[in-house]
């Protein structure tokens, strides 16, 4: 009998929760694209429009059909990426070379196997946000002659305007701002900005103070970078650019409209068992991870272009 590469392969149940568990706060790209659990490796997305935001009648009269609804449609194929990185803890870590780590060493190594799966992560989901083609003309704007930081221009004004572009095309407001590291910066020392607050607060400017400003229950900053190896720099992940979206803030499965998901075979990230390799006199943690992040609801998404 054939098998396949998960029926042989034995998981590690404390370290694989170790690894579920990872969060970080430099990474900010789970905001527009909340993890769901999946059980196949490809299929098509569930993509949302504005029927999933109607008002349906559910009334029924005596005798009468019970209406039925769709909660979304399938639409481009999806096909799950497996990222694969092993962390090693030396043996010169132990104090009795002869011991396996304890689970303290290897959740070390886990959560540095994590962080850089992390990073290769959030960089996709950035790729996919920040994609001008992902959206229609109503739903984007390039700020390179209006930037946020040159007080003639108003960030408030961009903001109500993809608000409203959402409300007016799903009937719901975003909850749900998504700054790169620049635009923030621009925001908070925006005169049009920082004179809303003149009178109220003395304190430096907060991404929960904006939330309150423009209504918006979340607003995050993306801070994470990337070295370039052809640049021979740090490239800033989120770039220059900021994005509005309505997505759920508590996710229960992929059937619930959303700007965007990353699909997640169950049970993943995972750790494999350690194996102790004599070439390196290290013990190996692999840990694997198989997701892709979509965008299932660009309809409910606004991207605004070069605001810093």
């Amino acid at each position: 009998m054939s098998m396949s590469p998960s029926s042989v392969r034995v998981i590690d149940p404390i370290l694989s929760n170790v690894a579920q568990g990872y969060a970080a706060q430099d990474f900010v790209g789970h905001n527009l694209f909340p993890r769901v659990p999946v059980q196949v490796t490809g299929g098509q997305i569930i993509e949302f429009g504005k029927e999933a935001f109607r008002l349906y009648s559910a009334r029924r009269s005596p005798g009468g059909n019970t209406k039925r609804i769709e909660t979304g449609y399938l639409g481009k194929p999806f096909s799950l990426l497996q990222d694969s990185l092993e962390g090693k803890v030396p043996r010169e870590f132990l104090r009795d070379a002869a011991r396996v780590p304890g689970i303290q060493l290897g959740t070390r190594s886990v959560n540095t196997v994590m962080h850089a799966l992390m990073r290769a992560l959030e960089f996709e989901q950035a790729g996919i946000a920040l994609n001008v083609n992902n959206y229609d003309a109503n739903h984007k704007i390039d700020l390179a002659a209006a930037k946020w930081n040159v007080d003639a221009n108003n960030p408030t004004t961009d903001i109500e305007t993809g608000r409203e572009a959402i409300r007016a095309s799903v009937g719901i407001y975003p909850n749900l701002l998504l700054l790169s590291a620049r635009a923030f910066t621009a925001v908070k020392n925006n005169a049009n900005v920082v004179g809303r607050f003149k009178y109220t607060s003395a304190d430096s400017i907060t991404e929960a103070m904006l939330g309150n400003l423009w209504n918006l229950p979340r607003v995050v900053v993306g801070t994470s970078t990337y070295y370039d190896d052809t640049a021979a720099s740090f490239q800033d992940i989120w770039g220059a650019d900021a994005v509005l979206a309505f997505v759920p803030e508590q996710v229960n499965s992929m059937e619930e409209p959303s700007y965007g998901y990353t699909y997640t075979m169950e049970g993943n990230p995972l750790v494999e068992q350690a194996y102790y390799d004599n070439n390196a006199k290290s013990w190996i943690y692999p840990v694997n991870y198989e997701r892709v992040p979509v965008l299932s609801g660009m309809l409910a998404g606004y991207l605004m272009q070069n605001v810093a």
